[in-house]
């Protein structure tokens, strides 16, 4: 089977991955669930063929080194693809991530208001936190497009590799590649200033030196985002601040209180009520407390500050989880399967 078909079968299916194997027919991860097709199983000689048939001549080669590939393709009329190629047992696979031509606006993702005045922000770092395949570039997406749609700015995103594809609208973007347009996220950084960009966005903070790096862009009057792979605004702050030695922490704490504008932490979870998922959001927005208790270094604090912050657009995991529930959105079983803190989610469900 060709992966034009295999691919046209996933979108259609809604998978959010499509998974190729030897000795394994394709597999798709539909609403977070693992759902093999009645295909026929693939032969090593098969997987072979998919995966050499997305990469080019230059990707073989490193793949062949390297035994790992990643990049990112579109099929038009179907999807774009984030794939990632990889060796097993000899043989070669691939994950192939289904991302839609589309580009949902917030409201379509059900996203609240606060999240919008977040992009509206002319400075500052915003960052959004989840698990693998919690829906984050797909938030960050929209985020992108909320301001390509109303300022007239100019956006430069570095990602590894591109996922969505933007066109220029009231602003100009600029879309960059690691491994292809650039060797590195903090090589890409080092001169993205001189871009005149507006706004940046940084496709992952994996080291101190690209946080350090984000942190003097927002610093210096640019509005930055970017993921982390956190649960919570509170975990978030707790690991930036723990990337740099315990020298700097008391520098970086200030940095932070008056850099971070909002942390946006998200899941996906089975509706009750329809086909789908639905994300569940953390909002953790910088106000006066909160960027008070960041600069004294009080992370642990953090999350009662967002407990009593609905005035600000503010709402803890658990409280969007019990919103949820008592709408009949989702599952009892899953808002506690899903909870920031068990015992406290029970106690506000069997509230009246």
């Amino acid at each position: 089977m060709e992966l034009k078909e295999l691919a046209a079968l996933a979108a259609d299916r809604r998978a959010s991955d499509l998974f190729i194997k030897e000795n394994a027919p394709p597999t798709l991860r539909v609403d977070g669930k693992i759902t093999p097709t009645e295909l026929q199983k693939l032969t090593a000689a098969d997987t072979r063929e998919l995966a050499y048939g997305v990469m080019n001549h230059e990707q073989i080669g490193r793949f062949e080194r390297r035994h790992e590939m990643d990049l990112a393709f579109t099929i038009d009329g179907i999807a774009r693809f984030r794939c990632n190629v990889y060796q097993q047992r000899g043989s070669i696979g691939m994950v192939l991530r289904i991302i839609p031509l589309q580009i949902y606006s917030l409201d379509q993702l059900g996203m609240p208001p606060v999240v919008a005045d977040l992009c509206r922000q002319k400075q500052g770092l915003v960052l959004l936190t989840g698990p693998t395949g919690c829906g984050k570039s797909t938030t960050l997406a929209a985020m992108i497009d909320l301001i390509n749609s109303n300022r007239r700015c100019n956006i430069v995103t570095v990602e590894d590799p591109i996922e969505f594809v933007h066109e220029d609208k009231l602003s100009i973007i600029n879309q960059r590649e690691i491994g292809i347009d650039t060797d590195s996220f903090l090589e890409s950084l080092k001169y993205v200033v001189r871009q005149s960009p507006d706004v940046i966005l940084i496709g992952e903070m994996r080291d101190v030196e690209t946080m350090n790096t984000a942190l003097q862009a927002a610093e210096t009057g640019h509005l930055v985002f970017s993921t982390v792979h956190t649960t919570s605004a509170a975990e978030t702050m707790e690991r930036i601040i723990n990337m740099f030695p315990p020298h700097d922490k008391q520098q970086i704490c200030i940095r932070l209180s008056t850099s971070v504008k909002g942390i946006i932490s998200q899941k996906l979870i089975a509706r009750a009520d329809t086909v789908g998922r639905i994300a569940a959001i953390e909002i953790m927005v910088g106000n006066p407390t909160v960027n008070k208790l960041i600069e004294e270094g009080r992370s642990g604090q953090i999350y009662t500050a967002i407990a009593d912050g609905a005035f600000w657009g503010m709402q803890t995991m658990n409280q969007c989880l019990c919103k949820y529930y008592k709408a009949g959105l989702i599952s009892e079983e899953d808002a506690l399967a899903n909870a920031g803190n068990l015992t406290e989610l029970k106690q506000m469900i069997r509230r009246p």
